[in-house]
């Protein structure tokens, strides 16, 4: 499925133009047509939106939705056509309205609801679809689809809170960001040229400072070119070569307080969807191995794929999750006691609220313990720069006639 865009005219002869997914022209043609609509011209919509600006996702609180109101619909027994239908004409968010009427109409196409999901990645990953899809073959399309609204409603709930920890450091560092450069490029320079003008000796703080005002003043075009440049090409660089981007997960596992938050966040979502998948049937090898997408880090993926092999060996799934290292032992233990009890998929369950709640205070004791920590660097910071231009001026002053 590609975008297109279109030219269209209605029954009563209006013009309109718009948006939609297909296979090609024919396709957009017909797609149009059981809308009421007569193509004039379509094409795709590469050729008229630049690649570097892609077409925005949808929300995923806007999924959430999606996924809560269907499910409320179908277990109901409203057929799943007159489901969307309704859900078409009640979304108010308009790609959101238009992903819905493109699934519609592939599912009147002779598509299933996984499959016409599958053509929408933006929106719908390839676990959400195989999700759909044991529903489908299982005959539980409805509670698979309130699984998937509780599980990327708890998922966007720790993103909010890690979020949440990000706002106060950043809003912070961009304060001090901005006062730092304009006492470097318009305060410091007038400083300079009074001391310059009493021939004293400067103590080695005001030099430092001096020399960054210079640096700033006649040099920080560089700083603003080049650093853009160096993260994208760093960027490019973790994009093209596997071993780099390896190394640099590993390596934010193991950052102070950061690194084992990370860490924390990754395992809640591999322990979140891989209990969402085996509640729904699917096999513990393919729903491990949908899961290691979840956790976006490289360094656990390789971990959790050594622990599928180790399963697939013929390996308990308790033991193959302590030999990769990642899991602490209270884990292991309630995985081996479910495998004993024969009630896996609750001992998943407790390990997902056992990570989310580990997640929530951890990052509740981390905001607790930034906001201080970035004060007192604030106020170092800015007391070693009263030190290095007062200490000039004060020497001024002594040496003044009374």
């Amino acid at each position: 499925m590609t975008l297109h865009t279109y030219r269209a005219m209605t029954a009563e002869g209006r013009v309109v133009s718009g948006a939609a997914e297909a296979s090609g022209l024919g396709d957009l043609e017909s797609r149009l047509y059981r809308r009421g609509l007569d193509l004039i011209h379509g094409e795709p919509a590469s050729r008229g939106r630049s690649r570097l600006w892609p077409r925005p996702g949808i929300p995923r609180r806007e999924v959430i939705h999606f996924c809560f109101h269907l499910e409320q619909l179908l277990a109901a027994g409203v057929p799943i056509l007159e489901s969307l239908a309704d859900l078409r004409d009640a979304t108010a968010h308009p790609r959101m309205r238009q992903l819905v009427a493109s699934l519609l109409e592939e599912i009147e196409g002779g598509l299933t609801l996984s499959e016409a999901a599958a053509y929408h990645p933006a929106a719908f990953d390839a676990v959400f679809c195989g999700l759909l899809r044991a529903g489908e073959h299982t005959g539980q399309l409805a509670p698979v689809l309130r699984q998937l609204a509780d599980g990327l409603s708890r998922e966007d709930e720790l993103l909010a809170h890690a979020r949440k920890l990000a706002i106060y450091p950043i809003i912070v560092g961009c304060v001090l960001l901005v006062a730092i450069t304009v006492a470097l490029v318009f305060v410091v320079p007038q400083l300079a040229s009074l001391f310059r003008s009493t021939g004293q000796t400067l103590p080695l703080q005001t030099r430092i400072l001096i020399g960054a005002s210079h640096w700033v003043s006649h040099h920080g075009w560089l700083l603003v070119v080049g650093l853009p440049l160096m993260l994208g090409g760093f960027a490019l660089s973790v994009a093209t070569y596997p071993g780099l981007r390896l190394k640099i997960d590993t390596l934010r596992l193991r950052l102070p307080l950061i690194g084992t938050l990370q860490h924390k966040l990754a395992l809640a979502r591999v322990a979140s969807v891989f209990a969402m998948l085996y509640a729904a049937g699917i096999t513990v090898l393919d729903a491990l191995h949908s899961a290691e997408s979840a956790s976006a880090n490289r360094a656990i993926q390789a971990s959790l794929m050594a622990a599928g092999s180790r399963i697939a060996e013929g390996h308990g799934i308790a033991s193959a999750f302590e030999e990769t290292g990642l899991f602490p032992q209270l884990v292991t233990r309630m995985l081996r006691i479910g495998e004993q009890t024969g009630s896996l998929d609750t001992a998943l369950g407790n390990i997902v609220y056992f990570y989310e709640r580990d997640v929530r205070e951890s990052i509740e004791r981390l905001q607790a313990s930034a906001e201080p920590i970035l004060t007192l660097i604030l106020g170092a910071l800015m007391l070693w720069i009263v030190f290095a231009v007062l200490g000039p001026v004060y020497d001024i002053i002594t040496r003044l006639p009374v």
